[in-house]
């Protein structure tokens, strides 16, 4: 239990204003009405007092009861209840089961004598439902068993609302709108006078403690639980709270936001209804009576009243933050919302959370500590000014009065331990660097960049060049201090140059890269600067540090004139001054040059015939000497041949008379070919190189972007080289095979082909008239031996080869499916016959044939006279059959019609 003053005891009404030396008078209870206070005892008297209120500067406030009057009721019981309607001007009395009306400020009962009879106990309804603005509504626990009743209350008369029942004898009640909270005998339940519906809460046991029910705002009871406990309970019947823990013999309780009060036989204990943990004990014997009314606690004895005082709510907080319960102090605050104006509450929150940030900070909790500041929105300087000379020389910061914190700076607060130091630097600049982005930093961002510069050079941290690269709010004057104590020399230089001070940041960087003053931050400083005047603007300031950069690489250094970008800043710099100023460094003009040709693409004559003649400069010079003739060489004439190929701006006539005797075949030929003398660069690449590889490149080449009988043209007067007989006629010709192979769509056949045709052709027609003269004495011979054989047959019949009987003079018909047909005797071919018909005639042989499917076929006739003797005719038909034709014709057949005029006809 962690202990706090939340309440101060004191006396309001003596004992000696109440009864003198009267021994036998006792309090009986008590009602607080604004500044009036009444006061019921156990001989029937009402007593009213006037409390005043006098606050002191340094202590509780006290309290001074005048007495007004007393009043007796003229009964012989004691007063059990009292309680005000203001609303009305009214005092409710309860005495011997009446509740009587009387006027508040001279106790006389009402003319109309209004009362209610028959009453235990009651209770007012805080929360009316009635909407009458002129009457309260009052619950009582009538003397009829099990019963309460609903009464409206007004200035002279009464009236019941409604009569309930309850399941068990109610001991006590309280009620919000329409809901009762009522304790029975054995439980506590909520009962909706209006519909009848009730909830159970949770059971206890009258016989053995007082049953407490007090209602502690809207719809929101406190009850006396069983086990010590204090519950909360809403007209739900649940509980949005934890339970409090008090005594087991608790006979009162009160509220006092955010404390709930309870009261036994010795002691008053107090308990957060935030965290539920008791606050305070004070002790108090021999009291009976404990209520609140409206904030003012109020607590008495049968023979004194006295006041609970509550400190002020930042007086408590400022005790725990002192005490180190940042969470508590917090809590508490928080709680304390309700109780005070928004305006003025969030001002004390802000500095509360500030307050406790603080402590979380001196504590290390530095996670904590972060939230804490950025929800109290702390100023950042507060936090800077803890660790010595972070803020700017020119800072008018002074710290927040009254204090935030009791340290003087961070030595105090980490008493020199060096590595709490680092720590709480390491947590400043993390923090730092969160919130100079955010409406924390506004107003002060030179205070909290400079801040973190400082802060970043000292712990070496790369962070320092990441702050200075971007948008940054550093005081040039103390952080350029600070970077040169630290010698922070690269990032001095990024600092000039943020502030525009480029020629003092270019200085400072080649004092670096030269060892004048040391600095290992980077590495490549040189590139870096080469990089940086690339995309300097200051022409001046580039000319000025051109030689430096060029003396120590004339590779990187000429990166700065070909690496600018090309914008309208480069018409500052005219390519003929810096190709003045690269003459002295070879390498770097070189470089350029290819930068203008190359890159830029610029078609300036000049240009290119320069850096054409450096390439051959330089090939020239690789060739002389002995022992480098490698792939040097080779690079720079690769860079020559192919310069020479695809420029078309340098003087062709002038590299000719460099090149002549310079034993570069393959440069004179590209050059050649420039000129359009393809046969002269083409003989270069086949008879001097013997490159055939080379020759057809160079056809292509040369080729590219013209039209076909251009492209043509190139490639047969390579092929004339490649024919034209000589010493090494083989492998020209195989070169010539493969040229035609790899290329056979550049060359007209026709053309190319016509003598060799010529030649062919009139060997084969030879031949073929040969065989022919031959054929046809073959045939005369075996014509003259058929006829011999025929002549021998018998007229009157004819035989074939198929077993069929032909006849003279009748027509004979051939049918065949889907077969083709060869007629040599007239060297004709039918296809796709469907019928086949000879027949004879005086002057000659008709065939008679059809073609197509069955069905669509159509006939053709053809006449023809044999070429035989007189009087004879023959023709070989031969009818090709396939195995599937199912023995129609298994082989080819020949038929055989001779017809002789006048004379039966002869087949064989």
């Amino acid at each position: 239990m962690m202990s706090i003053k939340a309440f101060t005891l004191v006396s309001a009404v003596q004992r000696e204003l109440l009864m003198g030396d009267k021994e036998h008078i006792h309090i009986a209870c008590v009602e607080c009405c604004g500044k009036n206070l009444y006061v019921g005892t156990n001989d029937c008297l009402i007593y009213h007092f006037l409390l005043e209120e006098r606050v002191l500067p340094a202590g509780p406030a006290t309290f001074t009861a005048t007495k007004q009057l007393h009043r007796h009721l003229g009964f012989k019981k004691p007063v059990n209840e009292l309680r005000a309607a203001s609303a009305l001007n009214r005092l409710l009395v309860l005495c011997d089961s009446c509740i009587t009306l009387v006027h508040m400020l001279s106790l006389e009962p009402v003319p109309s004598g209004a009362r209610i009879k028959g009453a235990v106990s009651f209770a007012l309804n805080e929360n009316p439902v009635s909407g009458d603005p002129f009457c309260v509504e009052v619950c009582i626990i009538s003397v009829k068993r099990r019963t309460i009743q609903v009464f409206l209350v007004y200035e002279d008369r009464v009236q019941i609302v409604k009569e309930v029942s309850t399941p068990e004898q109610p001991l006590a009640v309280a009620v919000d709108g329409h809901f009762l909270c009522l304790a029975l005998t054995t439980q506590y339940i909520i009962l909706n006078y209006s519909t009848g519906a009730s909830q159970d809460l949770f059971p206890y046991c009258s016989e053995e403690k007082r049953p407490i029910v007090k209602r502690i705002g809207t719809q929101e009871f406190l009850l006396a639980g069983p086990g010590g406990l204090g519950m909360f309970a809403t007209v739900a019947g649940i509980s949005q709270r934890a339970p409090v823990h008090w005594s087991e013999n608790v006979i009162g309780a009160a509220v006092c936001f955010p404390y709930v009060i309870a009261l036994d036989d010795e002691f008053i204990t107090v308990h957060s209804m935030l965290d539920q943990q008791q606050k305070q004990t004070l002790p108090f014997k021999e009291g009976h009576i404990l209520q609140d009314f409206e904030g003012r606690v109020i607590v008495a004895t049968s023979k004194g009243v006295y006041i609970l005082v509550p400190l002020p709510l930042e007086k408590q907080i400022q005790d725990l933050l002192s005490s180190r319960r940042v969470e508590e102090a917090l809590v508490l605050a928080k709680g304390a919302r309700r109780n005070i104006p928004k305006e003025k509450f969030q001002v004390m929150y802000r500095r509360i959370l500030q307050q406790a940030g603080f402590i979380q900070f001196a504590q290390l909790q530095f996670l904590e500590a972060k939230e804490l500041f950025r929800s109290g929105q702390l100023d950042v300087r507060e936090l800077i000014s803890l660790y010595p000379f972070l803020l700017p020389t020119s800072s008018s910061f002074t710290r927040s009065h009254p204090p935030l914190h009791d340290y003087a700076d961070l030595n105090q607060l980490t008493q020199g331990d060096q590595e709490k130091m680092a720590q709480c630097k390491h947590f400043l600049m993390s923090y730092l660097n969160e919130v100079r982005s955010t409406e924390v930093a506004n107003g002060y961002k030179e205070d909290i960049d400079t801040a973190l510069l400082k802060l970043y050079a000292e712990a070496d941290q790369d962070s320092l060049l990441d702050l200075l690269v971007t948008e940054n709010f550093c005081l040039l004057t103390d952080s350029a201090a600070w970077l040169q104590k630290h010698k922070k020399y690269f990032a001095l230089g990024l600092l000039y140059h943020y502030n525009n001070q480029d020629a003092a940041a270019v200085q400072l960087w080649v004092s670096i890269v030269n060892g004048d003053v040391q600095d290992s931050t980077r590495a490549d400083l040189y590139e870096y600067i080469v990089d940086f005047l690339t995309y300097c603007l200051d022409q001046q300031l580039v000319w000025a540090y051109a030689d430096w950069l060029l003396q120590k690489s004339q590779e990187v250094g000429v990166q700065v004139f070909t690496k600018r970008p090309l914008d309208g800043q480069q018409d500052s710099f005219n390519p003929d001054d810096i190709i003045s100023c690269l003459k002295k460094y070879p390498k770097a003009l070189v470089k350029y040059l290819e930068h203008l040709v190359m890159d830029r693409g610029l078609q300036k004559e000049e240009y290119h015939t320069h850096l054409a003649l450096l390439y051959l400069d330089e090939v020239l010079q690789q060739r002389a000497s002995a022992n480098d003739k490698g792939a040097a060489a080779t690079e720079a004439q690769a860079k020559l041949r192919q310069l020479l190929q695809k420029s078309d701006s340098y003087r062709v006539h002038f590299l000719i008379e460099r090149i002549q005797g310079a034993g570069l075949p393959m440069e004179s030929a590209i050059l050649h070919g420039k000129l359009g003398e393809h046969e002269k660069a083409l003989h270069i690449l086949v008879h001097e190189l013997r490159d055939f590889g080379a020759a057809e490149d160079y056809c292509l080449w040369r080729s590219e972007g013209c039209d076909a009988p251009c492209r043509r043209r190139l490639f047969h007067t390579l092929l004339t080289l490649y024919l034209h007989a000589g010493p090494s006629a083989n492998e020209l010709a195989m070169a010539a095979v493969d040229l035609l192979n790899r290329h056979a769509l550049e060359f007209d056949a026709a053309q190319l082909l016509c003598p060799f045709l010529t030649g062919a052709m009139r060997d084969s027609v030879h031949a073929r008239r040969t065989t022919q003269v031959a054929l046809g004495l073959a045939r005369s011979e075996n014509l003259l031996y058929t006829y011999d054989k025929v002549s021998a047959c018998p007229p009157e019949q004819v035989h074939c080869s198929s077993s069929c009987a032909l006849t003279t003079g009748t027509a004979y018909v051939l049918e065949v499916e889907q077969h083709q047909i060869s007629l040599p005797a007239p060297s004709r071919t039918l296809p796709a016959l469907t019928s086949f018909r000879h027949q004879s005639s005086a002057g000659g042989v008709h065939c008679r044939h059809k073609r197509g499917n069955r069905g669509t076929e159509k006939s053709h006739v053809c006449k023809w006279k044999p070429g035989v003797p007189p009087g004879w005719f023959r023709t070989h038909i031969h009818v090709p059959s396939p195995a599937s034709s199912g023995g129609f014709l298994r082989c080819a057949a020949a038929l055989h019609t001779c017809w002789q005029r006048g004379l039966p006809s002869a087949g064989t």
